[in-house]
């Protein structure tokens, strides 16, 4: 959803290349993981940035085990959804930010982290916080990756391994509508001279152009999250003063249109592209589903924020030292205003590991990675 995000204080993975190749032989083992997109998934590139969005700051990662509970930099009280994937699918340790001094060299091995919270799609979007990482930035830390590689591997073992061997996940578009063209105030223009078709059009076209990028550079597995129901977050609730069980139709219609058209783009992109598999990951249904059935779950409540304060859903002022602090994080499907707590990401990365095709098309990740 919008934005906060975190540091990295993991243990640098250190893996010498006799091993790597061993690993590279094993069908059963992910290669890299390529994370890109939002605060959703960001693993801590904000905290290098001079920007406003920030999630380095207790209490975020109260419960992120490999800190001992320090921030990192996530937005959320623990684990991502990309690091809760990465971990089941095998991978040693979690993605490193690009933008952390640590991921140099062979730490790389094992996958990168360009995520970056208040990004989107488009390049305008998340400006209110001074500075973030858009898609077409990380696509361009990405070639400095890529070339990393050839330097490490050699040219031919490198290009096999990023084709063969790793995943290419993506969780962008939230802020391209809550960060742009409906923001109050910054958005009005646009607004003005642009129908919700025409900007659905404009990131459609810039979607393309980048993900066609990512597989000239040999990407070949990829996953795209769609939009969640944006218009059903702490934030949202609050600031339109809704009841618990309302939500904000216009922010949700736009994320349902949005949705419906990057469908065809990625039924396009298969058809079109040779080699690749482009997984439609359906995030909308899947946290719709934990926020109208969040008892089913073993959740308390799916309204409130966990860590934030104001109004009546702690939906107003971001997460940090000051917020009020709910009893049982696990009891929450929001750990603020905006973002998902660990407890929500477990079971949305439970669906997209092992789900059906209502909730991950046309084959889930762990399929994915055995292709």
């Amino acid at each position: 959803m919008a934005t906060i995000i975190y540091t990295l204080a993991l243990v640098l993975f250190v893996v010498d290349l006799s091993y790597f190749g061993k690993v590279a032989c094993d069908n059963s083992a992910l290669g890299a993981s390529f994370i890109f997109g939002d605060s959703l998934v960001d693993a801590g590139n904000n905290n290098y940035l001079p920007t406003l969005s920030k999630a380095n700051i207790k209490p975020n990662g109260i419960d992120f085990k490999a800190s001992g509970g320090n921030p990192t930099g996530r937005y959320t009280n623990g684990r991502t959804i990309g690091d809760i994937v990465g971990e089941e699918l095998g991978q040693p340790n979690y993605a490193h930010p690009f933008l952390s001094p640590n991921t140099t060299g062979k730490a790389i091995l094992y996958g990168v982290n360009y995520a970056s919270g208040g990004g989107g799609i488009m390049n305008g979007t998340g400006r209110i916080f001074v500075n973030r990482l858009g898609m077409d930035v990380q696509i361009d830390y990405f070639a400095i990756t890529r070339k990393q590689f050839d330097k490490l591997l050699g040219a031919s073992r490198a290009r096999d391994y990023i084709m063969k061997k790793s995943i290419f996940s993506i969780t962008i578009g939230a802020n391209d509508f809550l960060n742009n063209y409906l923001l109050p105030v910054l958005s009005i223009g646009a607004r003005i001279s642009e129908s919700p078709d025409a900007f659905i059009d404009d990131m459609l076209s810039h979607f393309r152009g980048q993900l066609t990028r990512l597989y000239k550079m040999d990407a070949r597995k990829f996953v795209i999250g769609n939009v969640g129901p944006i218009g059903c977050i702490p934030y949202q609730k609050t600031i339109n003063q809704l009841n618990e069980n309302e939500c904000v139709g216009l922010a949700n219609k736009l994320a349902v249109q949005y949705n419906g058209r990057l469908k065809d783009l990625l039924a396009e992109l298969n058809e079109n592209l040779p080699g690749a598999t482009f997984v439609l990951a359906n995030v909308y249904d899947m946290v719709m589903e934990l926020i109208t059935n969040y008892e089913k779950y073993g959740f308390t409540t799916s309204s409130r924020a966990c860590c934030g304060n104001g109004g009546q859903f702690a939906g107003i002022i971001p997460c940090g030292p000051t917020s009020t602090l709910c009893e049982d994080r696990s009891k929450h499907v929001f750990w603020d205003p905006y973002h998902p707590s660990e407890a929500a990401n477990v079971i949305i990365a439970k669906k997209l590991l092992d789900g059906d095709t209502k909730y991950i098309s046309p084959v889930n990740l762990r399929q994915l990675r055995d292709l």
